[in-house]
């Protein structure tokens, strides 16, 4: 008895480690139109999206993954790809900013400072994309982050309706742990699409890329809307 239990369970285990599998090569098949390695294919769009992540490992090095998404955005920059670059990431610690660490490696490249939009509030793949449909008033835009990100970004975006496109860039080698990590986001997209029905942590009202008022040439990026922000807004609206 408990033999054939055991058996019935490791059956059970397998088909949903090959449902899971299917998912993960479903997306990547899904979303492989979409996607563009070299920078002299991408197709012009006014708006890129960089998506964060820490530039330093906790270790101290720096971060490759960050490294190659900013070479990415100030490729498609100085291409004329795209017109602005959307900065968003995480900004829930006080000493941790990623679109401000974009932005100052960023200028430090070349880009005018004025054409950097700043989103404080992309917290998830999830958040960054939406953001950028409903809070900075664009639909047709691309995404500046590594191949097997781009294909989860970009079926979020599919899904919403949202005509994004991809910029692959480069990805550390030796990526297996973040490849593993990235199956388990991938379930959790699919629940959060399909289950939970989520919507970013915060929205806010339209702040329209490109500016609809001109911008002075020192500004400091627009527009520095940060989650506290888009938090009391939220709660006036409720």
């Amino acid at each position: 008895m408990l033999k054939r239990v055991f058996y019935s369970l490791l059956i059970f285990i397998i088909l949903l480690l090959l449902a899971a599998l299917g998912l993960d090569r479903w997306m990547s098949w899904k979303t492989a139109p979409y996607i563009y390695d070299e920078v002299q294919d991408l197709p012009y769009r006014e708006v890129g999206v960089v998506l964060g992540t820490a530039k330093y490992y906790r270790t101290g090095g720096i971060n490759q993954y960050y490294q190659y998404r900013i070479q990415g955005a100030l490729n498609a920059y100085n291409s004329g790809k795209v017109d602005y670059l959307l900065l968003s990431g995480d900004n829930a610690q006080q000493n941790y900013n990623e679109p401000r660490t974009m932005r100052k490696d960023l200028i430090a490249g070349g880009v005018n400072p004025t054409h950097i939009v700043m989103d404080y509030a992309g917290f998830r793949t999830l958040d960054s994309v939406v953001r950028t449909r409903k809070v900075f008033d664009t639909n047709d835009f691309i995404i500046i982050t590594q191949r097997f990100h781009c294909e989860r970004a970009l079926f979020i975006a599919r899904h919403m309706g949202i005509q994004a496109q991809c910029l692959a860039v480069p990805s550390p080698k030796n990526i297996l742990s973040v490849r593993l990590r990235e199956f388990a986001a991938r379930l959790g997209a699919l629940a959060d699409l399909y289950i939970f029905k989520r919507e970013p942590r915060f929205l806010g009202p339209l702040v329209p890329i490109p500016p609809l008022h001109e911008v002075p040439d020192d500004a400091q990026g627009y527009p520095a809307v940060s989650p506290e922000q888009l938090l009391e807004l939220q709660q006036k609206k409720n």
